[in-house]
């Protein structure tokens, strides 16, 4: 209903906007009805866009007066929500007839103005390297912008200017390391969060910061000794306030209005806050009752609280301290599995990451995780049409076989099922391949555990791992195939399935003399565990490679230059000099 009627307007005022003075009157008044129609919540966005003539029309309309000026910005800013929106408003000129709006008279088109900037520059390259260079009465927009930070400027203008660039630093228009973001944006940023601030000011405060931070160690750092930044965000989780009286009704409700945006807030910055560094992670874990808000977070009623939560508690995984103290005393990994039963894809792929890390062979938690059956629980992921899940779920069943024992691979092994590992084995995603191979290395260590598995398993894996040598695979993908290769080789029983493919033997040697030095080391480590003196047979293994020319490329690599290469080639050929 709206889409026509809404073209029509903007089309009548642009037919209106070549006429004399008394007509602009009807112009602003057919944009303020527009600017109503399109900030609706029932009205589409993308309405905007229908027409190809409407976004040009807007364009030419928007400097007729003030009043044109702040009902264009206002229509841009609500209705510039998708990269395909960016780009048709870039296209059509946007920042060249918003910018000069910077320095109007008014401070609402001011305001408008600079929101519109912040949702183009959000997550676009071209529109922040555009920015960057722009220049308006003599004075680039990013220090137009770092004027509009300053303490004397209305909380507004300082928090959108702040998005602004920090919008332009996460494009890699302005370096981390500019003045303008250590000294003037991130200090901004942390002002937003603390108390005399209203609760959607912190909010917002926080979640930029967060998203300034994500990336890069030292502006974590220089966040984390800021204005007292983490003891300050535990405030964050005070909401709703305690009330005594009914006169403080309209404050409580305000209040739970606003407590899941805090917490959520809250958690994303100490996910930021802590993606890196040690120091930073453990003040945070000391932080009043963190731990405990934490895993309260994971069972909220809000799907964006327990996001948040978890990649909170994802960052904090990233310690080998943590794992061994806050995460075991608090028993973290009980709402997580939890979390993992029934979730939305977002929630389950930062929560299964979190697994990953307590299942690493140094975490307290890797017992208990393993008794409470989450074997199943992680085969079935890598069944999961998202890659990430995939994964993910490969990963953690690789933490979990690395060291295990005979019975836990075992368990792996069945309730994968070898269909489905095999089928990981030809999966497409290269992050997804990399992960089954390494699970497969990681089951086929220790010699009792390589024979056994090889014994029921062996001509299926010889066949994967051909194809994989043999496909167009990177070589971080070969290396790990050939490592496979060589843990089979270190067999009683299972390097017979290598000696007798002379197939993969040319394949080794081909590999020995290849220009990359991983896969000259994996490929000769592979030999060396073929010819060793002190395992039966190994007479006989000598004789054969011999005969295949294997000693005389051992030789030519006792002179490689990579010292580790040439270590590994002369441990190989004292094989046959003992």
């Amino acid at each position: 209903m709206w889409t026509g009627s809404s073209t029509q307007i903007l089309k009548r005022c642009c037919k209106e906007s070549s006429l004399v003075f008394p007509d602009l009157i009807f112009i602003e008044a057919c944009l303020r009805c527009l600017r109503t129609v399109l900030i609706s919540p029932v009205t589409p966005v993308q309405l905007l866009y229908t027409d190809p003539t409407v976004v040009p029309h807007l364009m030419s309309l928007m400097n007729q007066s003030l009043r044109t000026q702040e009902y264009t910005t206002q229509i841009i800013f609500h209705c510039c929500k998708t990269p395909e929106h960016q780009t048709v408003l870039f296209n059509h000129g946007a920042i060249q007839n918003i910018a000069p709006l910077l320095i109007s008279t008014s401070y609402k088109v001011r305001i408008q103005a600079l929101k519109c900037f912040s949702v183009l520059a959000y997550e676009n390259t071209q529109v922040s390297l555009t920015l960057v260079n722009v220049i308006v009465n003599g004075e680039l927009l990013s220090s137009i912008f770092v004027r509009m930070m300053q303490r004397d400027k209305p909380i507004e203008m300082q928090l959108t200017a702040a998005k602004c660039l920090t919008y332009m630093c996460r494009a890699g228009a302005i370096r981390t390391d500019d003045c303008c973001i250590v000294l003037k944006t991130l200090p901004c940023l942390v002002r937003m969060c603390s108390k005399e601030h209203l609760l959607e000011q912190r909010v917002e405060g926080a979640e930029t910061l967060a998203f300034l931070l994500e990336p890069d160690v030292e502006l974590q750092r220089i966040a984390s000794i800021t204005d007292q930044l983490v003891a300050m965000l535990a405030d964050y989780f005070k909401y709703p306030s305690s009330v005594s009286t009914i006169t403080d009704i309209k404050r409580l409700d305000h209040d739970l209005k606003h407590a899941h945006e805090l917490r959520q807030a809250a958690f994303k910055l100490y996910a930021s806050l802590g993606s890196n560094d040690e120091d930073i992670r453990k003040k945070i874990t000391e932080t009043e009752n963190m731990m405990d808000r934490i895993v309260s977070g994971l069972s909220e009623s809000s799907i964006k609280v327990r996001l948040a939560a978890v990649r909170c508690l994802h960052s904090l995984s990233r310690s080998v301290q943590q794992l061994r103290t806050s995460f075991h005393d608090h028993a973290v990994w009980k709402p997580l599995m939890k979390l993992l039963q029934n979730a939305p894809d977002e929630v389950l792929v930062m929560a299964s990451s979190t697994l990953c890390n307590l299942l690493l062979e140094f975490s307290p938690s890797k017992e208990p995780i393993l008794e409470s059956g989450v074997i199943d629980l992680l085969c079935s992921l890598t069944h999961s049409e998202s890659p990430a899940l995939r994964v993910n779920g490969i990963w953690a069943l690789m933490n979990m076989a690395f060291q295990g024992d005979q019975k836990v691979k075992m368990e792996i092994l069945q309730s994968l099922g070898t269909e489905q590992l095999f089928c990981l084995l030809s999966d497409t995603d290269p992050n997804v391949l990399m992960k089954t191979l390494g699970l497969l290395r990681n089951l086929l260590s220790t010699r009792p555990h390589i024979d056994q598995i090889m014994s029921t398993h062996g001509k299926q894996i010889m066949q994967a791992v051909t194809l994989i040598l043999e496909g167009d695979h990177s070589m971080e993908i070969k290396e790990q195939t050939i490592c496979i290769l060589a843990n089979i080789a270190d067999g009683s029983t299972a390097k017979d399935l290598i000696m007798t493919n002379d197939d993969m033997l040319q394949k080794m040697k081909y590999y020995m003399g290849h220009s990359n030095v991983k896969l000259q080391l994996a490929a000769t480590y592979c030999i060396s565990n073929l010819i060793w003196n002190e395992e039966d047979g190994s007479q006989a293994r000598q004789d054969k490679l011999r005969e295949m020319g294997f000693v005389d490329v051992l030789h030519k690599l006792t002179q490689a230059l990579d010292p580790n290469l040439c270590d590994r080639a002369k441990t190989a050929m004292q094989q046959y000099l003992a």
